[in-house]
């Protein structure tokens, strides 16, 4: 990572340490509209055992396990995965959930092919590099059993957001101190290679409002 790249993951993650530690569970307790529906998807392919990535304070981590599945959730936050633990001790799902503090930029911290399904909300539009995130969809495969789904959204070049605000270079804006890769629909493409790609749905979420795609993607058996 070159200088100017871990500097800015140094701001972001102390940003989102003093973001969780200011607004506890800050997105609510409703689980996100992308993991109710990445619940059905993955119920229906047969999946138990789940990997969450940028799990923050657990909304959707939760959801995954007060429908049965086993998650184990990760963010480089141990302020959000905290929170998520007392949450799931309080519904009483914490047999179900495991957490782990982690920077996508590093491997994955689990073996190869030891997941059946992998979710990520708008994590892999961080202020991760397009190398970055190439490199965290190959850990993603290594991790999934063969058969396996990857569902993530993120923030796209049709945001209105995207071109205005800091800019840091690679598709990468900073807006009121959260850095955004927007994806242009090629990176889309490029992350499916050697998977077959299912779905690319347009969504939108929150007030200004955000402009996401939520995508579904699943490796070969």
């Amino acid at each position: 990572m070159a200088g100017d790249e871990r500097e800015l993951a140094e701001a972001q993650r102390a940003h989102w340490q003093s973001t969780y530690s200011a607004h506890p569970g800050m997105y609510g307790e409703e689980p996100s509209a992308p993991a109710v529906h990445a619940a059905s998807v993955f119920r229906s392919a047969g999946a138990r055992d789940l990997l969450e990535l940028g799990a923050g304070h657990g909304r959707d981590a939760l959801h995954f396990a007060d429908e049965g599945f086993t998650v184990r959730a990760t963010d480089f936050s141990a302020t959000g995965l905290e929170q998520l633990r007392r949450a799931a001790l309080a519904r009483g799902t914490a047999e179900r959930v495991t957490t782990d503090v982690h920077d996508v930029r590093d491997p994955l911290p689990l073996p190869d092919a030891s997941v059946d399904a992998v979710f990520a909300h708008m994590l892999l539009c961080m202020a991760l590099s397009t190398e970055e995130i190439r490199a965290l969809v190959a850990e993603v495969a290594r991790v999934l059993r063969p058969g396996g789904t990857f569902v993530y959204t993120v923030r796209h070049t049709g945001d209105a957001h995207y071109g205005a605000g800091i800019a840091h270079g690679d598709d990468i804006h900073e807006h009121g101190g959260f850095a955004v890769h927007f994806f242009p629909r090629e990176l889309v493409d490029a992350l499916a290679e050697g998977w077959t790609l299912d779905e690319v749905h347009a969504f939108e979420e929150g007030d200004l409002p955000r402009r996401l795609w939520r995508v579904t993607q699943t490796l070969p058996r």
